[in-house]
């Protein structure tokens, strides 16, 4: 099963070398992986990807947990959150294709964000399965590259008054 967990850490050299390397070195694969500064820039977000039965995410929560700079850990998979991501995608647009692709990114709210004689590249924002089906209707167009960003995730904010969305 599929986990998004989400690591607060401190902003420090280092600490990004220290996760990759606890779940290579246990054997664990990482999906997707963000990191960036909070509001506070001494203090960043992970967002982790990684798969595995209840015990494999307990066990990586657990040696999270005793890294040094690590502040709190997550498993945000069984939280109400909100998940997104961003892919930019480079596909060809010649002729009538042109048309076709202009109404694919409107249909799903993206962007075109570079223009050129024969391509296109467009900006898609939204939860996995929506970059997933235009990624679907653009490869018969012609997808000459693909970017994405992977996998961002926040709780959402249960009681009134809370701040932030942090529980």
């Amino acid at each position: 099963m599929r986990h998004t967990i989400s690591v607060l850490v401190e902003n420090r050299f280092g600490v990004l070398s220290r996760v990759a390397g606890l779940f290579s070195g246990r054997g664990y694969n990482i999906e997707s992986l963000t990191v960036a500064e909070t509001l506070d820039s001494t203090v960043s977000k992970m967002t982790i990807v990684t798969s595995g039965n209840d015990q494999v995410i307990e066990q990586i929560t657990k040696q999270l947990n005793k890294l040094v700079d690590v502040i709190k850990v997550s498993d945000l998979t069984s939280s109400d959150h909100v998940e997104r991501e961003m892919a930019l995608v480079k596909v060809s647009a010649e002729g009538e294709e042109r048309a076709e692709v202009l109404r694919i990114v409107e249909i799903f709210r993206g962007k075109i964000v570079d223009v050129s004689p024969d391509t296109y590249i467009i900006e898609i924002a939204g939860d996995e399965k929506k970059v997933n089906a235009v990624l679907d209707l653009l490869k018969p167009l012609g997808v000459k590259d693909i970017v994405r960003t992977g996998k961002v995730a926040m709780v959402r904010s249960t009681q009134k008054g809370k701040k932030g969305g942090e529980e």
